[in-house]
C-alpha cells in the first residue's frame, strides 16, 4: 500500500521541480523567430540578421508558457488528490481541504525559498470567472430538489437575517475593538470595519461541501447548511459591493441606505429571474437535440455560464443566477436527453467541479505566503472570537423563531453542527483582495487568511469527532424503493387536500399547484411527446432507476466470487426495461383513473346519484334472486348493527352469502334452481340466432346491495 501512494508523491515532486524551473526561466528573445526588420547596420543602412546554420533542436518556453503552467498546476493538483486518498487512515482523520491547502503551502514555500520572492496569487477575476461557476454549477444541478424546497423558509431565515446578524454584529463589535486600540488601529472606520465583516462572513460552499460530504450526516442537517451557504454567498457579495460603493462616497445619507436596501432586493430577484429565463431556454433548446445527441450535454454548460456572466455583466448575482439555472432546467433536460448523455453530465460536471476546488484550495496555501502581512492581536484574536460568537448565537436565536413554525423540528445537536460548520474559504480570501488601497488593506488580508486556516483545518479536523461524539443521526445509505416514493406522493397529495379544504396555502398547496402548471403547460411544451411518460407510476420507475445506476457507477464495483451466474448483456437488461414498462402503462390503463382535484372523472355510480333513496332498498346487478333464509341473515345483521348508528350519511353493505350456502344444507339445491332459472331467462332474452347459450354454464355469483339510511328519525 505504501509503494502504491508513494507514486503520486514522487511524480508531484517532479512537477514542482518542473513549476520551480518555469518560474525561473528568464524569456529570452527565441531563435526560431522570424528575422528582424529595420535594424541598422555598422555602416548605418538596414540589414537583415538571419541565422547562420539551420537548428535541429530549439525550444521556445514563451509560446506555451500559459498553457503549460495551468496543465502542470492542474496535474499537480490532481496528483495532490490522488495522493490523498491513497495515503490510508489520513482521509478518516483529516480532511481533504485541508490536505490541500498544506500542499498549497509546500509548494509556495519552494517557489518562495528559490525565487527569495513571492509566488503568484488567484486573482479575483480567475476565481469569480474561472473556478467558481463550476462548482456552484454542480452544487445547483444535482441539489436534491424535494429537501431544498421543503426547507427553504430556513434556508432563506438563515441565508438572509442570519448573514446580515452576523455582518452587523462582526463589524460593529470590530469597531469597537478599533476605538480601544487607537494606536494601532485608530485610522479603521466604520464603514471599512463592516465591508469587513461582509467577507469574513461569507460561508463558503466549497469548504461545507468537502467536509459534510466525507461525514455523511443526515439528509435535514446537510441541505440547511449547504443550502445556507449557498444562498449566504449571494448575500454577502451583495453586501459587500454595497459597502464598497458607499465607502466611494464622500458621505451616506438616510437616502442613500434606502437606495442600498433597494439594490440588495433588485440585485438577488434580478439574478433569479435571469437564472430562470436561461434555464427554461437550456430545456427548450435540449427538445429539439434528439436528431444530435453528441452536442445536447454542451447546452447544460452554456447556458449555465451564460446566465452567471449576463449577471456578472448586469451587477446582478451571478452565483442566483446559476443556481436558478440548474435547478430550473433539470427535470427537462433529464427527459429530453438519452441516458448516456445524462451520464455525460453527470461526470463532466463532477470533474470539472472537483479540479476548481483542488485548484482553489492549493492556490488558498500558495498565496498566503506573502510579503503583504501585518500583524495586530487584538484586531486578528477579536475577528477569530467574533465570528464564532456572533454565528453561534445566530443560529440559536433564529432556530428559536423558526422552530415554531416547523413540523420537524431542527435539534440542539444540529444547531451545534449548523454553527460550528461556518468554514470559510475562498470566496473572502477572494474578496479581500478587491479592497481599495488603504493603510490597513494588509491587515485585512492577514486576518482573513488566519480565519481560513483556522476553519478548514480546526474546525474542519474535529467537527467529524463532535458529530461522532453527539451522535447526530446519519444520512440513510439505501435508495428509496418505488413503494417508497408511490407512498410518500400519496401522503403529499392527502396533506395538499386537507391544505385545500381548510383554506390553508402551506407548501403542499403551491407545490400541488406548481406540480399541475407545469404537468399542464410547462412538460407539453418543453418535452417532446415521445419522452413524456403518461403514468406517474412509471416516472416513479424511471427515476429511481436513473439514480441506481447513478450509485452503482459512482460505488466501487464489487464482485462475489462466489456467484457463477452469467452476467445479462445490455440487450437483455433493455428488453427488461421494455417489458416492465409496458407492462405498467398497460396495467395503469386498466385501472380507473386516479383521483385528482383537479380534472374529476365520472363515475358510472353519479348516474343514480339524484334518485332518492329509501330505507331498505336493494339494488340487483344482472339477475338477483333472494332467498328467505338469506334475507333473514341479512335482518339479523341489519338489527345487530342498528344500536350504533349515528350518522346521517347513507350506508352501503355488500351481503354475500358463501358462509350462509355452507351452513345451509338447502343452499346448493336453491341456488342451482336459481342458476338454471337465470339461463332460462336469458336464454328467452336472447334474440339473435348466431349466439347460443351453452347449456352448461357457471352459476353467477349472487350479491345483494342493501342502501340503509342510518339517520335516527
Amino acid at each position: 500500500m505504501a509503494a502504491l501512494w508513494t507514486l503520486p508523491v514522487l511524480l508531484s515532486a517532479s512537477l514542482l521541480g518542473f513549476l520551480v524551473l518555469a518560474s525561473l526561466v528568464e524569456h529570452p528573445q527565441p531563435h526560431n523567430q522570424p528575422p528582424l526588420l529595420g535594424s541598422n547596420g555598422s555602416d548605418g543602412s538596414p540589414s537583415i540578421s538571419l541565422p547562420r546554420a539551420l537548428r535541429v533542436f530549439s525550444m521556445d518556453y514563451q509560446h506555451v508558457q500559459a498553457p503549460f503552467e495551468i496543465v502542470l498546476w492542474i496535474m499537480l493538483a490532481s496528483l495532490a488528490k490522488l495522493g490523498f486518498h491513497w495515503s490510508g487512515r489520513v482521509p478518516a482523520v483529516v480532511p481533504e481541504s485541508c490536505v490541500l491547502i498544506m500542499v498549497g503551502l509546500l509548494v509556495g514555500g519552494v517557489i518562495y525559498g528559490v525565487r527569495h520572492s513571492a509566488p503568484a496569487t488567484l486573482s479575483a477575476d480567475a476565481f469569480f470567472l474561472f473556478l467558481l461557476p463550476p462548482i456552484v454549477l454542480d452544487a445547483g444541478y444535482f441539489l436534491p430538489g424535494r429537501l431544498f424546497f421543503e426547507n427553504l423558509g430556513t434556508i432563506l431565515w438563515y441565508a438572509v437575517l442570519g448573514t446580515l446578524w452576523n455582518v452587523m454584529g462582526i463589524g460593529l463589535s470590530l469597531y469597537g475593538v478599533c476605538l480601544l486600540a487607537q494606536s494601532s488601529l485608530g485610522d479603521v472606520s466604520l464603514l471599512h470595519c463592516l465591508l469587513f465583516s461582509s467577507l469574513i462572513a461569507a460561508v463558503d460552499p466549497v469548504a461545507v461541501l468537502s467536509v459534510f460530504q466525507e461525514m455523511q450526516v443526515n439528509e435535514q442537517l446537510h441541505i440547511l447548511v449547504f443550502g445556507e451557504s449557498l444562498l449566504n454567498d449571494a448575500v454577502t457579495v451583495v453586501l459587500y459591493k454595497l459597502f464598497e460603493s458607499f465607502l466611494r462616497l464622500p458621505s451616506v445619507s438616510g437616502l442613500d441606505m434606502l437606495l442600498g436596501g433597494c439594490k440588495v432586493v433588485v440585485v438577488g430577484l434580478g439574478g433569479l429571474c435571469i437564472g430562470l429565463f436561461f434555464g427554461l431556454l437550456a430545456a427548450l433548446t435540449s427538445r429539439f437535440t434528439f436528431k444530435a445527441q453528441v452536442i445536447a450535454p454542451l447546452f447544460v454548460f452554456l447556458y449555465s455560464y451564460l446566465s452567471y456572466l449576463t449577471s456578472e455583466m448586469l451587477h446582478l448575482s451571478g452565483i442566483m443566477a446559476i443556481v436558478t439555472c440548474a435547478v430550473s432546467m433539470k427535470q427537462y433536460v433529464e427527459a429530453n436527453v438519452s441516458e448516456r448523455s445524462n451520464t455525460s453530465i453527470q461526470y463532466f460536471l463532477k470533474m470539472w467541479s472537483s479540479v476548481s476546488e483542488t485548484l482553489i484550495f492549493i492556490f488558498l496555501g500558495v498565496s498566503t505566503i506573502q510579503d503583504v502581512h501585518m500583524w495586530s492581536w487584538p484586531f486578528v484574536s477579536a475577528t477569530l472570537l467574533l465570528c464564532l460568537i456572533w454565528r453561534g448565537t445566530g443560529v440559536l436565536l433564529l432556530t428559536a423563531m423558526v422552530n415554531k413554525l416547523r413540523r420537524n423540528a431542527v435539534t440542539f445537536r444540529d444547531q451545534f453542527i449548523i454553527a460550528y460548520g461556518g468554514l470559510r474559504g475562498a470566496i473572502c480570501f477572494s474578496l479581500v483582495f478587491l479592497i481599495d488601497d488603504f493603510p490597513k488593506k494588509r491587515l485585512f488580508i492577514t486576518t482573513t487568511i488566519v480565519v481560513i486556516l483556522f476553519t478548514v483545518c480546526v474546525q474542519g479536523m474535529t467537527i467529524k469527532p463532535l458529530v461522532e461524539l453527539l451522535d447526530v443521526k446519519r444520512k440513510k445509505r439505501a435508495l428509496p424503493t418505488v413503494s417508497e416514493e408511490i407512498h410518500s406522493r400519496l401522503i403529499d397529495h392527502l396533506l395538499a387536500g386537507m391544505e385545500d379544504v381548510i383554506g390553508y396555502w402551506g407548501q403542499h398547496y403551491w407545490k400541488d399547484k406548481f406540480e399541475h402548471f407545469n404537468k399542464k403547460y410547462l412538460r407539453r411544451f418543453l418535452i417532446r411527446e415521445a419522452h413524456q411518460a403518461h403514468s406517474s407510476i412509471l416516472r416513479v420507475y424511471q427515476e429511481l432507476e436513473r439514480r441506481e445506476q447513478r450509485a452503482d457507477q459512482e460505488a466501487p464495483t464489487s464482485v462475489d466470487p462466489r456467484s457463477h451466474s452469467r452476467p445479462l448483456l445490455p440487450e437483455e437488461m433493455a428488453s427488461i426495461r421494455c417489458i416492465l414498462s409496458r407492462n405498467l402503462q398497460n396495467f395503469n390503463n386498466k385501472l380507473t383513473p386516479a383521483y385528482s382535484r383537479h380534472t374529476l372523472h365520472q363515475d358510472a355510480s353519479m348516474d343514480t346519484a339524484g334518485k332518492p333513496l329509501h330505507r331498505n332498498q336493494r339494488y340487483s346487478c344482472n339477475t338477483i334472486t333472494h332467498f328467505p333464509q338469506f334475507q333473514r341473515e341479512d335482518e339479523e345483521l341489519r338489527e345487530s348493527h342498528r344500536p350504533r348508528c349515528g350518522l346521517s350519511r347513507s350506508h352501503t353493505v355488500c351481503s354475500t352469502s358463501p358462509s350462509s350456502a355452507l351452513l345451509d344444507p338447502s343452499a346448493p339445491a336453491a341456488l342451482a334452481q336459481a342458476s338454471s332459472a337465470d339461463q332460462r331467462t336469458a336464454g328467452e332474452d336472447q334474440v339473435t340466432p348466431n349466439h347460443q347459450i351453452p347449456e352448461e354454464r357457471a352459476p353467477k355469483k349472487q350479491v345483494s346491495f342493501v342502501l340503509e339510511n342510518e339517520k335516527q328519525k
